[in-house]
């Protein structure tokens, strides 16, 4: 069985290398050639023959060779899939052969050959997540784990597998020598710097997403079969089906892949994986499988608005960008969690109130007392993956128990773990502090309020489907979310003048070819594999509706 160090950099046999020079072409290199600088798109994948490439990073003291490449094996990381640019150099070291291919012929060949496949998407996998781990990528992030935007960029970065140092300057020495390098001051934090050029203040995330490139090889014109917009499960499964049946796929996400349940620190009942998954880990793979069947994402820019004037040739405007057509729509856009109704709670968002327990430094919380609302898998998750750095963890429910909405393994370990209370019949009442969440009430079943120093809050209560955008072109129901196949009307037809004789497929909204899967759509099932399942399904109707 090959070692952690043979999957990430494996060597491939003669037989092996002879089907890869099939597909790719022989070049020679030169000592000291640079094959792709960092920087820059991630369009060629090198096999090396008889040559030797060194992977350099350059940082703020200078450059490092961090890897060597030597005969048999191939450079790349998950960047190659998506053509995102370089985080490192790639730079010849002894002169001789290698096999170069265009990142189109790597897909093709990854698609074709399942034995190379495994090989290489396996190394492309994990050696991200060795850079993630390290911290070894291009940019820098400074900034207190206290306030609410480092932790915003943190997420961001994390949840797109983005490798990123940070610099906590209330923890780090030499922070005046990194102010007076880059010319900014605290008043500034927090700061990103992207590849030890651009300064960048604050950033939105579509600001860090444009710095490094993330969407700049995406192509966004030309009449695609189909535009999924949101990239959580069910998004992500409806490209990998979609792109594997040789579709052109577009996805649009706002935030990172994964949705709601990339947040997920465990999923434990999800079928084939009977130790439990994170939810990062899964989007990740999904991801990158949709990519290697040649699905593209646009990430860190939100749908504004869907065209639906024209039956079968609709498009999707997004916030720094063209309207993008397409011929079929997948709405996957999922929901949030409803924000408590309280004074001055959005005062503290990221700074004590958050939606989702997974990304946020537990050094922050640790022997502490924090709070979890809700009583949903997703509040049982956060709940026991938050207790074991946390000295309490208090459940707050409004009713009587967990039977009704939790699965019964969670229920389980909460009623095992002294780490954790479940408070029934309780609610959050009220929230405050300086700056920062420092003290909370909560009542139960009536009686006077009772205050607690507790500076954490993580709130996963009922969600509110994301449908907003949609100016009125499909059918909802009464809280919003979306109607599809026998939950249409005759009404519902009419009203947006539904033109085919055939009634609507499962998972077709009141609009020929535009689909609704995962959580946005009304009834259902809120679970990780209900979600794949409907976005799977829907790909077989898209074909039918590409036909008619």
């Amino acid at each position: 069985m090959a070692t952690a160090a043979e999957q990430i950099f494996p060597r491939l046999t003669e037989e092996q290398i002879a089907r890869v020079r099939v597909r790719g072409r022989v070049r020679r290199v030169e000592h000291g050639d640079v094959l792709i600088p960092s920087g820059k798109p991630t369009a060629l994948f090198f096999v090396v023959i008889t040559a030797t490439i060194e992977v350099v990073r350059v940082g703020s003291n200078g450059e490092t060779t961090v890897r060597v490449i030597s005969p048999g094996q191939f450079t790349g990381e998950v960047s190659i899939l998506s053509g995102r640019p370089m985080i490192s150099t790639l730079r010849v070291g002894d002169a001789g052969d290698v096999i170069e291919f265009d990142r189109d012929d790597l897909l093709s060949l990854v698609q074709t050959d399942a034995e190379l496949s495994e090989i290489f998407v396996r190394a492309f996998l994990l050696r991200r997540a060795a850079l993630v781990a390290g911290g070894l990528g291009d940019v820098v992030l400074v900034g207190s784990n206290h306030s609410a935007d480092t932790i915003r960029i943190k997420e961001f970065l994390t949840r797109n597998a983005h490798p990123y140092a940070a610099i906590d300057p209330d923890r780090d020495e030499g922070m005046q020598e990194m102010l007076d390098r880059f010319s900014f001051t605290i008043d500034d934090l927090p700061v990103l710097i992207c590849r030890g050029t651009s300064v960048l203040r604050n950033p939105s995330n579509r600001e860090i997403a444009d710095c490094l490139g993330f969407n700049e090889a995406i192509e966004q014109t030309h009449v695609r079969d189909v535009i999924i917009v949101g990239a959580g499960p069910a998004g992500l499964a409806a490209a990998v089906y979609a792109a594997s049946e040789g579709l052109d796929v577009l996805v649009i996400e706002s935030k990172a892949p994964g949705g709601q349940a990339g947040s997920s620190p465990r999923i434990e009942n999800y079928l084939g994986f009977p130790s439990g998954i994170s939810g990062q880990e899964l989007a990740s793979r999904a991801y990158t499988q949709a990519q290697k069947f040649g699905a593209e994402l646009i990430i860190a820019e939100g749908a504004t608005r869907l065209d639906c004037a024209r039956h079968y040739t609709y498009a999707v405007e997004i916030d720094n960008g063209p309207r993008i057509p397409a011929r079929t729509v997948i709405i996957a856009t999922g929901a949030e969690y409803r924000k408590l109704p309280l004074e001055g709670i959005t005062r503290f968002e990221g700074a004590g109130v958050y939606y989702g327990a997974s990304f946020i430094d537990s050094q922050l919380y640790e022997g502490e007392e924090v709070i979890v609302v809700g009583g949903g898998n997703s509040a049982g998750q956060a709940a026991v993956s938050l207790a074991e750095s946390a000295r309490m963890v208090h459940v707050l429910i409004r009713s009587k128990g967990l039977a009704d909405t939790m699965s019964r393994y969670l229920i389980r370990r909460i009623e095992e773990n002294p780490a954790i209370t479940l408070r029934p019949y309780t609610e959050l009442t009220a929230v405050r502090g300086n700056g920062h969440l420092d003290t909370v009430e909560w009542c139960t079943n009536g009686a006077p309020p009772e205050s607690r120093a507790i500076q954490y809050v993580f709130v996963m209560t009922g969600a509110a489907p994301s449908t907003n955008w949609l100016n009125g072109c499909v059918s909802l129901d009464s809280r919003g979310f979306i109607k599809t196949g026998t939950d249409l009307s005759s009404v519902d037809l009419s009203a947006s003048s539904w033109p085919l004789a055939r009634q609507p497929h499962l998972l077709e909204t009141s609009r020929p070819g535009v689909f609704a899967v995962g959580d946005v759509r009304a009834g259902n099932v809120k679970r990780v594999a209900s979600a794949v399942g409907e976005g799977s399904i829907a790909v077989s109707f898209v074909h039918r509706a590409l036909q008619e």
